[in-house]
């Protein structure tokens, strides 16, 4: 026996174990708001170029340092590029955590290109959520090519295999979604 209706979105189940459980609905149809996903994935591969100068810069000027403090050291210093890989890690987490938990939920590379992320039932990323995104993103490049990104052309909300897999969407923006909208009523 259920304790719901058809459209509540919760159900028991009953025996042995009593479980409670909610069904949230996407929060984003791409039917009734094509404006949302309008260029959001030629927009995002640009996002994500400018992010990876953006953690790339960094991480030059570091090796630089450490190129430099090792010649002046004679030699003892370059033991420090050790510490360049795991620092590389930590610093792409970081940014990839504190941009997208921002209250805008997206990176500064997503900002420019005036797309944000979501979770699919329409709620602001938040810190871990944009760490472990990022995680899955190189994980799933790393096994399976940048050939992933065919994924995006054939759904209707652009969502690639990681966004998939955690439960987010990237949209346009308000004002790029409004600008959109108001450019197809005309």
């Amino acid at each position: 026996m259920t304790d719901s209706g058809p459209g509540t979105g919760t159900g028991r189940l009953e025996g042995r174990l009593d479980l409670a459980f909610d069904v949230k609905p996407h929060a984003f149809d791409p039917i009734a708001s094509p404006e949302l996903f309008e260029g959001v994935l030629a927009r995002r591969v640009v996002a994500f170029v400018i992010d990876l100068i953006i953690i790339a810069t960094p991480l030059v000027a570091a090796s630089i340092f450490i190129f430099v403090f090792g010649l002046v050291t004679f030699g003892l210093g370059w033991a420090l590029f050790w510490l360049l890989s795991p620092a590389s890690v930590v610093w792409a987490l970081v940014y990839y955590g504190l941009t997208l938990g921002s209250p805008t939920s997206a990176t500064i590379g997503m900002r420019a290109m005036e797309i944000e992320m979501r979770t699919w039932y329409g709620a602001p990323a938040y810190f871990v959520l944009g760490a472990v995104h990022a995680i899955v993103y190189w994980i799933s490049v790393s096994v399976l090519t940048p050939l992933i990104l065919l994924v995006g052309v054939f759904n209707a909300r652009r969502r690639l295999l990681h966004d998939m897999l955690i439960g987010t969407v990237l949209i346009n923006n308000a004002n790029r979604a409004a600008s959109l909208r108001a450019r197809s009523l005309r």
